[in-house]
């Protein structure tokens, strides 16, 4: 809730710049309860700020959010083991039969949340110049200032982020070649076979589980094989999906009930991130497939 006040004309100015700052941060952050707390702590900022020395309030803002939101971001990746709620958002699940016209519908409808799983996979500083320009125009000599670095050394951030990007944009069935290496991750989890695990991980790969417990980050090849090989037999049978666009899977024990949904990202024949529903409370608010 807001402490701004509404006879106040800097409030005022601060009230209608806030829905586009909280989109700003929750495209920064993937998280609505991040963004809120990243507004509001704006607003403090401000309301302690000699307001006659800003000459361009929504430039101002628009800086300290992203400078917020930097600092949230480069925290967590220092420690990727903290948990923290409201990471992963709304899931669009589908069986992924391969490309079908009816599917268009709802495919595109979850681009914008594969676009957040997608961002996760990009460092804070690729991640700010990315989301801050080509999302919300903002300059590069303005993210300059924000990254403490060259307008173009920005530039560079954000064109290398888009690339990365457009490399993993894809709202269709998952293609022959993804799904090879997906069940060949698979395979090597069931056999607790690291070194095959290895071979299909990137070695930067991150794993992010939603569980009972919280929402958990693993980084790198090693500590994502030793779990999966670890887990490699819980499921007992297994259907191919679409999770927000990207190949993913949902696994279910003998019992018929579902043990996890996972999506894939896919680069160069490696996978550079996957995402783990484990929460049997979460999974039972998704709309998921029957087992085959």
């Amino acid at each position: 809730m807001s402490d701004t006040s509404p006879t106040d004309p800097i409030s005022w100015a601060f009230e209608a710049q806030r829905d586009r700052l909280r989109a700003v941060a929750h495209r920064m952050l993937g998280s609505h309860a991040d963004a809120e707390d990243v507004v509001q702590e704006a607003w403090l900022r401000l309301s302690r700020q000699d307001t006659a020395t800003i000459h361009n309030l929504a430039g101002w803002l628009t800086t300290v959010v992203g400078r917020i939101s930097l600092d949230v971001l480069r925290t967590r990746q220092a420690r990727p083991e903290a948990s923290y709620d409201d990471r992963l958002p709304e899931l669009v699940v589908a069986v992924d039969d391969g490309p079908a016209p009816e599917d268009d519908v709802a495919l595109a409808d979850s681009v914008g949340l594969a676009l957040l799983v997608v961002l996760e996979s990009l460092g804070p500083s690729e991640r700010l110049a990315f989301v801050l320009h080509d999302l919300f125009a903002v300059p590069f000599d303005e993210i300059g200032k924000i990254l403490g670095r060259s307008a173009d050394a920005a530039k560079m951030l954000a064109s290398r982020a888009r690339r990365k990007v457009r490399a993993n944009e894809r709202p269709a069935a998952a293609g022959r070649e993804q799904r090879e290496v997906i069940e060949a991750f698979l395979a090597a989890a069931r056999r607790g076979d690291f070194e095959g695990l290895l071979r299909v991980l990137d070695p930067d790969v991150r794993l992010t589980a939603e569980t009972p417990g919280g929402v958990f980050v693993t980084l790198g090849a090693t500590k994502v094989a030793g779990g999966a090989r670890m887990s490699g037999g819980a499921a007992v049978r297994w259907r191919a999906v679409l999770v927000d666009g990207r190949p993913g899977i949902v696994s279910w024990r003998a019992d018929g009930s579902p043990l996890s949904l996972a999506a894939f990202t896919v680069v160069d024949g490696r996978i550079t991130d996957i995402a783990v529903v484990a929460d049997p409370t979460r999974l039972a608010s998704l709309n998921l497939p029957d087992p085959t």
